[in-house]
C-alpha cells in the first residue's frame, strides 16, 4: 500500500491523574501538545489504578482541566466507570467540556472493574452482567441526551423522562468510546460507539480481538470503517524503566509495553497497526518520564516515514 492509501494513524497519551499535582499534569500535557499527538486522556479512578494507594484526582473534573489548558489535541476519558455518576450528570458535564475546548472533547464508558474502589465509596458492585447492563443503558442515554431534543428511557437501571441537555455539545456528534474486549462489551461497541479501546494487549491479542469486533460489527449490520480501534500500550526502554513506571503490575502488562530503542518501537507499533489499531495511546503514570514521551515521539516519526 503506497503511504498516501495508509488509512490515518492517530498518537496519543493516556495520562493516569495517580500520585502528581495538577501542575505536574498541566506540565505534562503541555509537552505532549509540544511533541505533535493528536490525542491526550485521563482516566476515572478514585484510588490508583493499581490499587495499593488513595492518592488520585476525579476524573470529570480534570478532564475540564485538560480542556482549558490545552488548544489542539482531542481531550478524552480512557474510561468513566457508567456506575459512577447518572446519564444525565455526566452528559451535562461532558457537553460543557466540548465548550471548554471548542468542540476537542470525546467520552470514553466502561463497566468498571476497580471492586475496591466501589465498596469504598458506597457503590454496588454488581455482577459482570449488572455491571454491562448498566453501561448499555448509560450509553443509550448519554447518547440520547447529546444529540436529541429530549430523551426518555425506562431501564432497569436507568430512567430518564423527556430529559433535555441544552446547551448540546459543539460537536454535532461528540465521539462516544467503549473500552473492553468481553463479547457482550464488543456487541454493545459495534452497535453503539464511534471508538473501541483496549489496554496493554499484545498484537496478536488486539487481533483476535479486533476479529471478534469485525464480526459482531457484521451482526449489526455496521460498517467497521465507521469505528475507530484504540490500543494502550506502554513504552520502556530497558527493564528498569518497566519496573519504574508500572511497580508490581508490570508482568501484568508486559505483554503491551513497546521496549528498547525508538526504532525498535517503531517495528512494534507496526504490528498493532497491521493487527488493525488505527490509534496508539502511551499509558503514562507518575513519577513522568519524559525521555520515554519523548522516545514514542521518535518512533512516531520512523512510523511515518516506514508507512
Amino acid at each position: 500500500m503506497a503511504a498516501t492509501d495508509a488509512p490515518a494513524l492517530r498518537w496519543g497519551v493516556h495520562t493516569g491523574l495517580q500520585n502528581t499535582s495538577i501542575a505536574e499534569l498541566r506540565d505534562l500535557w503541555t509537552r505532549i501538545e509540544d511533541l505533535e499527538f493528536d490525542w491526550i486522556s485521563i482516566w476515572d479512578h478514585f484510588y490508583s489504578a493499581d490499587l495499593v494507594g488513595p492518592h488520585c484526582h476525579e476524573a470529570v473534573a480534570a478532564h475540564a482541566a485538560l480542556a482549558c489548558h490545552t488548544s489542539r489535541v482531542r481531550v478524552g476519558s480512557l474510561v468513566y466507570c457508567a456506575a459512577y455518576r447518572s446519564p444525565g450528570v455526566l452528559a451535562k458535564a461532558i457537553a460543557t467540556i466540548d465548550h471548554l475546548c471548542d468542540g476537542r472533547a470525546d467520552l470514553g464508558l466502561g463497566a468498571g472493574w476497580a471492586q475496591p474502589e466501589f465498596e469504598a465509596y458506597g457503590y454496588e458492585f454488581g455482577s459482570p452482567k449488572e455491571r454491562v447492563d448498566l453501561l448499555e443503558e448509560t450509553l443509550t442515554c448519554v447518547r440520547g441526551l447529546l444529540q436529541d431534543e429530549t430523551t426518555s428511557f425506562e431501564g432497569e437501571h436507568v430512567t430518564l423522562v423527556e430529559a433535555k441537555l441544552e446547551p448540546k455539545p459543539v460537536q454535532e456528534r461528540l465521539p462516544i468510546w467503549v473500552g473492553g474486549s468481553g463479547k457482550r462489551m464488543l456487541g454493545i461497541v459495534a452497535r453503539h460507539a464511534d471508538g473501541w479501546n483496549v489496554p496493554f494487549l499484545t498484537p496478536e491479542q488486539f487481533a483476535s480481538k479486533r476479529a471478534q469486533l469485525l464480526e459482531r460489527c457484521e451482526e449489526a449490520g455496521r460498517d467497521p470503517a465507521t469505528l475507530r480501534c484504540s490500543i494502550n500500550v506502554g513504552a520502556a526502554p530497558d527493564e528498569q524503566s518497566l519496573t519504574d513506571q508500572f511497580g508490581a503490575m508490570a508482568e501484568v502488562v508486559r505483554g503491551g509495553v513497546l521496549m528498547g530503542e525508538p526504532a525498535a518501537m517503531a517495528e512494534q507499533v507496526a504490528r498493532y497497526v497491521e493487527a488493525g489499531a488505527d490509534q496508539i495511546n502511551l499509558a503514562m503514570r507518575a513519577p513522568w518520564q519524559l525521555d520515554v514521551l519523548e522516545q514514542l515521539a521518535d518512533a512516531r516519526a520512523e512510523v511515518a516515514t516506514a508507512r
